[in-house]
């Protein structure tokens, strides 16, 4: 079974990370149809703009976890595909809370 972590880009500019077992561009579907209450219901329409699949559950929901901890431009980087950055972003973000 496969498992796929996504962030979405809202009307708004804001972030929703979530998981899902179905594909994902259903799931997207779903997000711009306000067929379920939360987060993206008030800043429609989404846009799909990072995905990482994973086959094990456990894992989808750790890494989604993760990503939900993150500063927005630790996401941004993620989303850039920029991984060589995101050590810094993090050793970054724990100075500013010295």
């Amino acid at each position: 079974m496969e498992v796929t972590v996504y962030i979405l880009r809202c009307a708004d500019g804001s972030y929703y990370t979530g998981l899902t077992k179905q594909e994902v561009e259903g799931r997207v579907w779903e997000h711009n149809a306000a067929i379920y209450d939360g987060y993206t219901r008030s800043r429609l329409p989404v846009e799909l703009v990072f995905t990482e699949t994973y086959d094990r559950i456990l894992d989808a929901i750790a890494r989604e976890r993760q990503i939900k901890g993150w500063s927005r431009v630790k996401k941004q980087a993620l989303i850039a595909m920029n991984y060589e950055g995101l050590p810094e972003l993090s050793r970054n973000r724990s100075k500013r809370s010295e």
